[in-house]
């Protein structure tokens, strides 16, 4: 009894216990009261860096980075409403004056295309066309004495090829609003322009007389070439687009100059196709500067559609 006495705590010391384990409840609360908030503001901050570093993995997979190269493919057709002008063979002028009708009529075969393919931001350019158009018609004079024939053919072939940078967005179908694409370019052209005119005239006399006159133009050469073309996005699909060119300067004949100019809209019809229309203007200035000069000058405005393909 006496030892167990010895070992049970008094009164006293067990309220003083008690007191000293209520202020160390007091001093932890305290302390977590001072840390707490730092702890959260660490907490919060280590959560954020997650979110972020996750938001960043989800962007990087959503757009992957771009292929080194690039590359458009355009077939298109050109409608002149109007194409005017003047065909000169060994000085002699020949007027000429078409609508869309007339050019219809006489279409005997088109094909355009265009495509262009870079590396990064350089890379390379080119527009192929060829036109050809043929007619021929026979006449009557009065009381029948003298009929007529006469036959024209026109071939036009005209083949860019041009080194060109761009500035700004790679080209795409689909974009964000507020994208452009700036693209100076220069090269050459070569003009390939064939014309041809037959007439004959018989009279229906007992002499039965006869007259044929006949002239051509036909003639291969090559022009400088500048230009500059561009696009700006509207809507993620809609996109307006510009291009400006001019060749020739003087350096193939006593006139050598030819010149687009064509502005227009594009919309897209799947992620890597759109639709475009445009209006154009083409002109041509040729003169050989020859005594018998030959030369050709003509004007065309008109609509262009095309389908066009990114890849």
């Amino acid at each position: 009894m006496v030892l167990l006495a010895a070992l049970t705590p008094s009164a006293p010391a067990r309220a003083s216990e008690k007191a000293e384990i209520k202020a160390t409840e007091k001093e932890a609360s305290h302390q977590a009261a001072i840390f707490s908030p730092a702890v959260m503001e660490i907490e919060a901050a280590d959560a954020a860096r997650s979110a972020q570093a996750v938001e960043l993995d989800v962007e990087e997979q959503d757009e992957p980075e771009q292929p080194e190269w690039a590359g458009t493919l355009e077939i298109y057709g050109f409608t002149p409403l109007r194409s005017k002008g003047t065909t000169t063979v060994n000085g002699r002028d020949g007027d000429f004056d078409l609508d869309l009708g007339d050019i219809l009529d006489a279409l005997d075969g088109a094909f355009y295309v265009r495509g262009s393919v870079e590396r990064d931001r350089l890379g390379l350019q080119t527009d192929l066309s060829y036109v050809k158009l043929g007619d021929e018609g026979a006449s009557t004079g009065p009381e029948g004495r003298v009929t007529g024939k006469a036959k024209v053919s026109f071939d036009q072939g005209i083949y860019d090829l041009a080194l060109r940078y761009r500035f700004g967005d790679r080209e795409a179908a689909i974009d964000e609003p507020g994208s452009y694409t700036v693209i100076p370019y220069l090269g050459v052209r070569v003009l390939d322009i064939k014309s041809e005119l037959d007439i004959q005239l018989q009279g229906t006399g007992p002499r039965q007389l006869t007259f044929s006159r006949s002239g051509a133009f036909d003639r291969t050469w090559a022009q400088p070439l500048v230009g500059v073309r561009g696009s700006y996005f509207f809507t993620p699909k809609l996109r307006a687009f510009a291009r400006a060119d001019i060749a020739g300067f003087g350096i193939s004949g006593d006139k050598d100059l030819s010149d687009n100019v064509q502005v227009g809209l594009g919309y897209a019809v799947g992620n890597n196709t759109d639709i475009n229309i445009s209006y154009r203007y083409q002109g041509l200035r040729y003169d050989d500067g020859k005594n018998d000069e030959s030369g050709l000058s003509m004007d065309n405005n008109g609509i262009e559609l095309g389908i066009k393909f990114y890849f």
